[in-house]
Order: structure tokens, then sequence, then C-alpha cells
């Protein structure tokens, strides 16, 4: 099992974190994709973060590790990273022909993926905790606990079968711990001593309001926009006065190309009722100052904005009707 050597290594140049700056933590989190169509085809991808900030990538079809950030080598040396480089070529290859001799040990059907997660975080008084756990067809299977590799227990029985075979690597197992506890660590460290200016500057969100599809006769969905702010915590609401309005609904925050975030809160109201709601964003970036907007004020309704557009195609077709007359009068002066 000498993919298992590697799994970890795949994950070390990657990192995750919490969002509200270094003095909470920024664990290492690596995403690895592998897909497997048949017996003779399969990829394999990866992406890591420090943070909420992307620092890697890692494809299959160029075995090349891609800094995303200019900080992304951390303390490591040229001659580390090109180590590692190698070692996930030769891992790719070995977890590759593994996973498809378990396929034959094991009579599991193609096709499939597996995801893999894993890294570490520095905690305070320079110690750190690791995470390792493995999912197929997006069902967690597998996590590594201590120096083994334990199946959950709604693990289908070849899942325990492969832990069987892959604790039987007593050196890979070592090997896997020794990654996790030490080498791990030191590369968090360096990445968030060379990407400690990025981390720590927050950026304050901009905020907008319109209304989005009709919910029903009478009705109004008002929507709250939320977006460009880092960290990633924030917290937006519809108000009436002071009163949290209980119908409001979240979205998901999305991530942005720009590295920051963008969330969208909606709320289903009577249109007698929309007069006097606001909605309310608070951001770490932001202090003890809120963003409140008022519905109704300064953003233009539905019937409005239709109204505009129908006055700017007027314009442009006088506009061009005045061209067209122009340039007829001129050949016919030539003729």
């Amino acid at each position: 099992m000498g993919c298992l050597l590697f799994l970890l290594l795949w994950g070390l140049p990657q990192i995750r974190g919490s969002s509200e700056g270094l003095q909470r933590h920024f664990p290492l989190r690596c995403l690895q994709i592998s897909s497997f169509a048949n017996s003779s085809w399969s990829r394999t991808d990866g992406l890591a973060w420090l943070g909420e900030l992307q620092a890697y990538t890692w494809r299959s079809d160029s075995d090349t590790i891609r800094f995303l950030k200019p900080w992304s080598q951390g303390r490591f040396s040229d001659q580390q990273w090109e180590n590692l480089q190698h070692i996930f070529l030769v891992y790719r290859i070995s977890f590759t022909r593994d996973i498809q001799e378990f396929v034959t040990m094991l009579h599991v059907d193609y096709p499939f993926d597996i995801q893999m997660s894993g890294g570490c975080e520095v905690l305070p008084g320079n110690t750190s905790k690791s995470f390792l756990d493995i999912a197929f067809q997006g069902t967690a299977i597998v996590s590594f606990q201590g120096t083994f590799w334990v199946p959950n227990p709604d693990s289908p029985p070849w899942v325990q079968t492969a832990c069987k075979v892959a604790n039987q690597d007593q050196g890979t197992r070592e090997t896997v711990r020794w990654l996790l506890d030490s080498v791990c660590p030191s590369l968090v460290r360096g990445l968030l001593e060379t990407g400690k200016s990025e981390l720590e500057k927050p950026v304050q969100p901009e905020a907008w309001l319109s209304s989005g599809p009709t919910p029903g006769p009478g009705r109004l969905l008002l929507v709250c926009h939320v977006s460009g702010f880092y960290p990633n915590p924030v917290w937006a609401m519809w108000m009436r006065g002071e009163q949290e309005q209980p119908g409001t609904r979240r979205g998901d925050v999305l991530p942005q190309a720009d590295g920051t975030w963008y969330l969208r809160v909606t709320l289903d109201v009577a249109a007698r009722e929309a007069a006097g709601l606001s909605c309310r964003v608070r951001h770490s970036s932001l202090g003890d100052q809120d963003i409140v907007l008022y519905w109704g004020r300064g953003q233009a309704s539905p019937g409005l904005i239709a109204g505009l557009v129908v006055a700017f195609l007027l314009i442009l077709s006088c506009v061009g009707l005045a061209f067209c007359c122009q340039r007829r009068r001129r050949y016919q002066g030539i003729m």
C-alpha cells in the first residue's frame, strides 16, 4: 500500500483556516478528487487553502504544483518543494495502481469517485492537531486516527477489508503520522509568516437591495446583496426597526474570483408591508458601524427600470433615424 505513504504528502502544501485572523488559527486543508471511469482511465486533481485563501492547485495532466499566491512557498526551500513535487507524482501513480488493485480484489463497480481531505491546524502553545478523511462517492468511509486507518461504522464491508490490509503496513502508518504531526505544522507556520499581511487584511463589504421574482399576487421578494467581504463570517438580516424578521432566508456564502465572498439574503413579504423594512449587515471590517439599507430608498423599482430601458431605446431610435436622414441628404447632393 505505497499510496498511503504519499496520501498525506499530497495534502501537505495546502491550507485551511478560520476566517477571523491569525490569532484564531489557520488549519492546512487540501482536497483531492480522483475519478475512475474504468480500469484504464482515471484522473486526480487537487485544491488547497490557507484559511479562506486558495493557495495551490495540482492537476493530473501536468503533475505540477501551482502556487496561487506570492507567499505560497512559505519557508520551504526550492529543494524541499522539488522533493514534494516528485513525491506527488509518485503518489499519484501508486494511488491509481493500488485503487485499481482494490477494485479487482473487492469487486467494486466502475465508475466511481474518491475524495480525500487532509491537513493540520497549528494551535496556541506551539501545538497542533491533524485530520485525514476519505470519502467514496461523496460519503465519508475512512479516517486516520492515531496511527491506524479506521472505517466509519456505517461503511460497507469492503471498506473494513481495505482498512485491515492497509493497517498491516506499519511503516507507512508511522510515516503518515510523522508527516501529519511534524512536517505539516512546519509548513503551516511558515505560510502564516509569509502570508500574514494578506491574511490579516480585512475587506469591507458592499451591499445593495433589489427585488426578486414575484412570489405571488400582492407580494414582494426583497433581496439584500452583500459582496466583496473578507474574512468569511458575516451577519445580514432583514429588520423592522430593531426587530429581526423571522422570515429572512440566508443563502450560501459563495466565494468570488478575487478571494472575497458574496451572500444573498431574501424576505418574502406582502407588498403593503415592505415600507419601513431594512437590511442590516455586520462584518469584522466595519467595526461597530453596521451597514443599514432601507427598502424604497436608493434602489429603483422594476417599473422604473423598465421605463428607463424603454426611454433609452427610444433615444437610440431617434438618433439612428436622424443619422440616416442626414446621410441620405448628403448622398442626394452628390447625385
